[in-house]
């Protein structure tokens, strides 16, 4: 335990060395007490705005989109919980405890027997009686500031962060294993939302929207994607709508349904900093932030505007509330698809003001993708129109953590990708000399490996790559020290990296492995199709997968076509592997020794 103490310690001083700039300003009670009051007034107030402008637009757009109807068998009633489900939990939960919490999770953990057994019957009550315990009602929202520069007399420069008890976490986990597998399987789902979803990522959904995109091109058309932005998105949920939608399109009813009332009713907050506190106020609407259960009501929440837009054949891909639409169009047919996209617009906002939601315009953005040479004789575009207000095309944006520019060049993405590497490196460099070898790799991989991989796939085909492998072979020099003698792929093979394009070779191999095996996500999977030659070849028994025929450089990066390209590139044992970890491992081998 002592070794551990002071392993954590060694973290916390270290992230102290490396972000001493970012460390939490220290103030007063007096400070932290008008700080809470502030804070919590403006949250209320915001909300309370939104909702007003709600009202206002709700008289102005009348929708016609009514919620559809449940399909099979409904969920009704809740499977027992028993100990060993509850020990899996405990065991798997972070040593970290919420200010609500009356039992620190690190004796819970150590104790798991006895809590195990001690939550178990508390579920089992619970979902019984279709109750959720109403002390596990309450959160504490801890404001951080968005920047270091962020000063007290302004609560919109700060980011509110919802801490629960952890018990109330624990059953809400629960809950979650019995109703998912229930929803997803509804026809009333939206399949092209990832968000918290296992198989499913922020990288999946963009390597999906691109891989239309680029496909799109290929034949000569270019895209206009309108990317959306809804305010206070998961604070604003009408909980009377959410609950009609879950018992008439989901399924939901009986104790399930009981349960899930209790669950969102008589929710309380309150702003804590230091040791000062606001008031308690109550939450009228909103799904609880920083809960288990609150992101996939949100999903089913929102989940019918998938089927606006595939009405109206607009494309559509959604990561939580971050919402994508796009269609592609050849010059000819731009004044028509125009019309289309705008229609599905509308019809979205009118949706959006009947569930209590609001579209801002002032924050969505529009752009259109496509060749470079293609966009330069293509008909001007003057903007989209956007709840009532004309968004002009932007030349970049930036969804899900990628700067996407007009071309996909990537470039704009990988100099952000850079700089926010180089930054670490050379804190990282400033402090070198005080760290192991050991602790130099595992914040060199923490701080900048993990940038560099995040969302790599994208990057496949990319004229840009070799500036993330100056960053790579820099920060691999900081770790092993100055080396005259040997080579950056010397430093490379002695720490156990892959060298950038092998690494996005391995993300892709590692997506193709684990679309085909879980059929997850299912947007991927039906782009690959096993090869099946008109007569029996050699290659019959290999475990190809169909290629599909592209015409431009610019369609080889689409998904469809560089993951069967990579995957038939590799030896049969690798793509024959019986478990993930085994194919990563073999194919680490395989890309080293390349």
């Amino acid at each position: 335990m002592a070794t551990l103490t002071d392993s954590k310690d060694r973290w916390k001083l270290t992230k102290h060395l490396l972000h001493s700039n970012t460390a939490p300003q220290d103030r007063t009670e007096l400070e932290n007490s008008k700080l809470c009051t502030s804070f919590s007034y403006y949250f209320g107030d915001k909300i309370r705005k939104l909702k007003l402008a709600v009202a206002r637009d709700k008289k102005a757009y009348a929708s016609s989109h009514a919620d559809p109807s449940h399909i099979g068998d409904r969920l009704d009633s809740l499977r027992p919980v028993t100990s060993a489900e509850v020990s899996k939990i405990l065991f798997s939960m972070p040593a970290k405890s919420s200010p609500l919490d009356f039992i620190p999770t690190s004796l819970m953990k150590s104790c798991n027997s006895v809590f195990s057994d001690i939550i178990t019957t508390l579920a089992n009550l619970s979902f019984e009686h279709g109750t959720f315990p109403s002390r596990y009602k309450f959160a504490v929202v801890t404001p951080l500031p968005k920047k270091a520069d962020a000063t007290i007399d302004r609560p919109d420069q700060y980011r509110p962060i919802s801490n629960l008890n952890n018990i109330s976490k624990v059953i809400e986990k629960l809950f979650l294993s019995r109703i998912q597998p229930h929803v997803l399987a509804s026809v009333n789902f939206n399949h092209l939302q990832s968000a918290y979803r296992q198989h499913h990522s922020t990288e999946t959904a963009l390597l999906h929207t691109l891989n239309n995109i680029y496909c799109s091109s290929d034949i000569g058309k270019p895209t206009v994607l309108v990317s959306l932005d809804l305010s206070a998105a998961f604070d604003m949920i009408e909980h009377n709508i959410l609950l009609h939608r879950l018992y008439t399109s989901f399924g939901i009813s009986g104790a399930a349904f009981s349960w899930l009332n209790s669950y969102l009713s008589g929710r309380s907050q309150c702003v804590r900093a230091g040791h000062s506190s606001s008031s308690y106020t109550t939450c009228q609407t909103g799904v609880p932030q920083g809960s288990v259960l609150g992101p996939l009501l949100f999903s089913l929440y929102i989940s019918p505007i998938g089927s606006i837009a595939r009405e109206l054949g607009v494309s559509l891909q959604q990561y939580a509330d971050d919402t994508q639409l796009y269609i592609s169009t050849s010059a000819s047919e731009l004044t028509t698809n125009i019309s289309v996209l705008e229609v599905c617009l509308t019809s979205l906002h009118s949706w959006f003001c009947q569930n209590g939601l609001v579209l801002n315009s002032d924050k969505s953005e529009c752009i259109l993708f496509g060749m470079s040479q293609r966009l330069k004789n293509f008909p001007n575009i003057p903007g989209i129109n956007i709840a009532g207000t004309v968004v002009p095309l932007s030349d970049s944006i930036r969804t899900l953590g990628v700067t996407l520019d007009k071309n996909l060049s990537l470039s704009k993405h990988v100099s952000a990708v850079c700089g926010s590497a180089n930054f670490h490196i050379r804190a990282l460099r400033h402090i070198r000399r005080a760290l192991t070898e050991d602790m130099a790799k595992a914040l060199a991989v923490s701080l900048v490996q993990s940038r560099l991989d995040y969302a790599n796939s994208l990057v496949h085909g990319a004229c840009n790559i070799k500036k993330l492998q100056t960053i790579q072979n820099s920060l691999a020099r900081i770790v092993l020290g100055s080396q005259p003698n040997v080579s950056a792929v010397g430093r490379l093979t002695c720490l156990h990296w892959l060298p950038v394009h092998s690494r996005i070779t391995f993300k892709i191999a590692c997506l193709t492995y684990k679309t085909l095996a879980t059929g997850q996500p299912t947007y991927l999977r039906i782009l690959l199709n096993q090869y099946v030659p008109s007569r029996q070849l050699r290659s019959s028994s290999q475990y190809l997968l169909e290629q599909r025929p592209v015409k431009t450089e610019f369609g080889k990066r689409s998904f469809s076509y560089m993951s069967p390209y990579i995957w038939n590139s590799l030896p049969y044992d690798v793509k024959l592997s019986q478990s993930y970890d085994t194919f990563k491992r073999r194919l680490k081998t395989h890309l080293t020794r390349c």
